[in-house]
């Protein structure tokens, strides 16, 4: 089982890099998955740290989707100020 374990770490890492040109609605549609998978169980460790990783990996991006919509509206925000003060 040693050769599976190790086919499925050099398969994680190219998925895991791919996450980073995900949109928000992907990240969190497979995140959602991700979650319903690890609450249904069944998996071995392996897999079961695999799929842990992939979810983090996936909330860090739909963190860095939300903290630049933020930014946005922020911005947005501060330029319109100004105009509404005249």
């Amino acid at each position: 089982m040693p050769d599976s374990s190790a086919d499925a770490d050099s398969a994680s890492a190219p998925d895991l890099a791919e996450i980073a040109t995900f949109g928000y609605e992907r990240a969190r549609d497979e995140l959602v998955n991700v979650v319903k998978r690890l609450e249904q169980g069944g998996l071995d460790l392996d897999d079961s740290l695999a799929l842990w990783e992939r979810g983090e990996a996936l909330a860090n991006r739909c963190e860095e989707h939300l903290a630049g919509a933020h930014r946005r509206i922020e911005d947005a925000l501060s330029q319109s100020e100004p105009a509404d003060l005249e």
